[in-house]
């Protein structure tokens, strides 16, 4: 069994979580193409590969209690930074509730759209906004200790990923299955609103930088650098990742979490060649905080996603912006029936791993697929135009 059951796990005598995900499923591989999707293919894999299962920059284990609120011989901005976690762990159900807790499920539906290309000479943007959004869905399970899988069906193209405690792995149409180089580390996701424990496990060696209004919200902001260590496991080959920085910004008047940023940078070395850097950063923003069995629980959000890529030649740069929108339809805690072999890796999984920078889009020859906006823009003017070229 590759992942927890998608057609649902029993709760008490008649509720099903999940009822339901296996004939979605099956409804988003079904679907049709539509006439213009010769030239969309490219931009639905650049989505799902950079957007369906980022993982978070570091490895955390929730069993280690969080850092003990010190004043004396503590710095100020990492006092600071325990008292704020304090403040978010209290507001999204308290310690000891949060540590009741085995296992997680959630599913959601999502929107994902390409909105911007940018070259040093031209803007590509998509005119028809939300009408051209690829639609689909999530679903996600988790269990002590670091284990998760998530499934994501968008455009008729499904993507899983998972993690059994020991590796993480994912699998992608384009790319089968192949595991992630670096540690184990939780999903991007999960800290998205759904899992406040391994959010505040994620920020307890953090520093308190300053302080920021977000969408009419006065916040604190915690900043979390990735060690070299961590940085230089995760590299590969020609693909050396420079830093990577998560910051979260927490509400001072309800002391949860409202925004999400992680921006990292990864360092190209062709033979012989000029290096090419890329900068990738998540920009999410969390909504709709209702309780689910006393966890707070984030329903809704959105993210914004920007590719910059630079340092080959002045004037060389090329920017991709893409977007998505969730909500979350089902939360569960301590499902029943839940066990280790829900998160077995596929048995097809390939020896060695995949560097994150097979994701960046290239085309045949190793160029960025971006510099191709211009013959996107002619196809969208011959037919069904989705994209408006701007200069």
């Amino acid at each position: 069994m590759e992942g927890p059951d998608p057609d649902g796990v029993e709760i008490g005598d008649s509720k099903r979580v999940g009822s339901g995900i296996g004939q979605w499923v099956k409804g988003q591989l079904s679907r049709n193409p539509s006439v213009t999707a010769s030239y969309k293919r490219s931009d639905l894999r650049l989505l799902l590969g950079v957007m369906a299962a980022p993982l978070a920059p570091v490895h955390v284990n929730c069993n280690d209690p969080l850092p003990h609120l010190s004043i004396k011989d503590t710095p100020i901005e990492t006092s600071s930074a325990q008292y704020i976690l304090q403040q978010y762990t209290a507001a999204s159900g308290g310690q000891k509730l949060q540590n009741s807790i085995r296992n997680a499920y959630a599913m959601g539906k999502l929107k994902m759209v390409a909105c911007e290309y940018e070259t040093a000479t031209r803007t590509v943007k998509n005119r028809n906004g939300s009408k051209g959004a690829e639609s689909g869905g999530f679903v996600l399970w988790q269990m002590n200790p670091d284990m998760w899988y998530v499934e994501l069906a968008v455009g008729g193209s499904k993507v899983r990923a998972g993690c059994n405690g020991k590796l993480v792995w994912r699998h992608t149409p384009w790319l089968g299955s192949h595991t992630a180089k670096g540690p184990v580390r939780p999903l991007r996701r999960a800290l998205q609103g759904l899992d406040p424990r391994t959010t505040a496990s994620m920020f307890a060696d953090a520093r308190c930088i300053g302080e920021k209004n977000v969408n009419g919200e006065d916040c604190f902001i915690l900043k979390l650098c990735t060690e070299p260590q961590t940085l230089k496991a995760r590299s590969e080959g020609p693909a050396e990742i420079i830093r990577h920085v998560l910051f979260g910004y927490f509400s001072q008047k309800t002391g949860l979490l409202v925004h999400i940023e992680d921006s990292h940078l990864t360092r190209i070395q062709s033979n012989g060649g000029d290096a090419v850097y890329w900068e990738t950063t998540i920009d999410s923003y969390l909504d709709d905080y209702r309780p689910v069995e006393g966890i707070m629980i984030a329903h809704s959000g959105r993210s914004v996603v920007t590719l910059f890529r630079f340092g080959e030649v002045a004037m060389s740069h090329t920017k991709t912006k893409m977007e998505e929108a969730w909500t979350i339809e089902e939360v569960a805690f301590n499902v029943p029936g839940l066990s280790v072999d829900c998160f077995i890796p596929p048995g097809d999984l390939k020896s060695g791993s995949i560097g994150e920078t097979c994701e960046l889009p290239q085309d045949e020859k190793g160029k960025t697929a971006i510099v191709l906006a211009a013959q996107r823009a002619k196809l969208a003017a011959a037919g069904n135009t989705i994209w408006k070229m701007e200069v």
